[in-house]
């Protein structure tokens, strides 16, 4: 199982994302554990975490959460803000699986 976290200000917007997220797992049988949160609590979820997806508008974190959390074995990107904007969940989830 691949467990996904996502991260923005507040945790609202990524909510939406995630929902279309599961429905694209789901629908493709993949076993995924998806999550979204602000970036303020994701130190508690680290330890749960394969792959962190940073939100466009907190994109300025990258840097800091690669260092902090790809020693540990966590894959980081930025969320594609295209795919962001048009909610595309089957495409972020793909772009994730990739990493």
């Amino acid at each position: 199982m691949k467990r996904i976290t996502l991260v923005c200000a507040a945790g609202m917007s990524t909510s939406m994302l995630v929902q279309k997220m599961q429905k694209a797992a789901q629908q493709n049988s993949i076993d995924a554990e998806i999550r979204a949160m602000s970036e303020s609590n994701f130190p508690e979820y680290a330890d749960k975490t394969d792959i962190l997806l940073i939100g466009p508008q907190v994109g300025y974190l990258e840097d800091e959460f690669r260092q902090k959390y790809e020693p540990k074995g966590i894959k980081v990107s930025v969320i594609n803000i295209s795919d962001y904007g048009m909610m595309n969940g089957e495409k972020v989830l793909s772009d994730a699986l990739k990493l």
